[in-house]
C-alpha cells in the first residue's frame, strides 16, 4: 500500500479510470458476441444492426484510447468480413 499522498491519489484515479474504461470494453464485447451469434443463426438483418452498434462502440473505445486503434480496427474488420461472408452465402 502506498504511503505517499500523490501515490494514493494515483491509485484513486486509476480505479476511477478503470471503472469508466470497463464500460466501453464490456459493451463492445457484448455487441460483438451478439452480432456473431445472429450471423451464425442466419438472422442477417438484425445482425447487421447489432454489428453497426458494435462498430460504433469500438470507435468510441478507440477514440478514448480504451482500446488501441489498431485493435479496434482489427475487430471491426473481422466482424464485417464475417457478416459479408454470411451475406454472400445466403445470396447463393
Amino acid at each position: 500500500m502506498a504511503n505517499i499522498k500523490s501515490a494514493k491519489k494515483r491509485i484513486r484515479q486509476t480505479e476511477k479510470r478503470t471503472e469508466n474504461n470497463r464500460r466501453y470494453t464490456s459493451a463492445a464485447r457484448t455487441y460483438i458476441k451478439r452480432a456473431r451469434f445472429l450471423i451464425d443463426s442466419g438472422n442477417l438483418e438484425e445482425a447487421e444492426q447489432v454489428a453497426q452498434m458494435a462498430y460504433t462502440t469500438l470507435d468510441k473505445a478507440a477514440r478514448r484510447r480504451v482500446l488501441h486503434p489498431g485493435n479496434a480496427a482489427r475487430r471491426k474488420g473481422r466482424l464485417m468480413a464475417r457478416l459479408a461472408a454470411a451475406k454472400a452465402a445466403a445470396a447463393e
